[in-house]
């Protein structure tokens, strides 16, 4: 129940977070991605601090053993660059500059219930089924 608790509030901050900084804005955010036009470099910002946040916290977690709410810790083990990897990329950058959204705040804005976010989240959870169902038949036979 304690865990269950703290990560609720760990997400309630990040949510309020994301509030305060404008990201559940898609008018704010697609004003960013203009930079050849009316572009507003506010989110800059944020973004910079979150780096800062994680090149920091990157360093260190590792060192910790588990998270402070039990399990184990999922880092990423490969640096190689391929073509899923940009595709995603690609494909995740279009729907953020399109829909003015990303997942987080997407998520944030759909609990708001606004509608536009709610359009989002529906193409976003369809994406994610798509996906999970190309891997599927994309995989070996066992």
């Amino acid at each position: 129940m304690k865990n269950t608790l703290l990560s609720g509030l760990a997400g309630l901050l990040f949510g309020a977070g994301l509030l305060v900084a404008g990201m559940t804005r898609p008018d704010k955010v697609v004003a960013f991605l203009d930079v050849s036009g009316d572009w507003d470099p506010s989110l800059a910002f944020v973004m910079i601090g979150a780096i800062a946040v994680h090149f920091v916290a990157y360093r260190f977690v590792p060192k910790l053993g588990s998270p402070f709410l039990g399990g184990r810790f999922a880092l990423p083990t490969r640096r190689d660059v391929d073509a899923r990897l940009l595709l995603g990329a690609a494909l995740f950058g279009i729907g953020w500059g399109i829909g003015g959204y990303c997942p987080g705040p997407a998520l944030v804005s759909v609990v708001n219930g606004t509608s536009d976010a709610l359009v989002f989240f529906g193409g976003l959870v369809a994406g994610m089924l798509a996906f999970n169902v190309t891997e599927r038949a994309a995989a070996p036979a066992e």
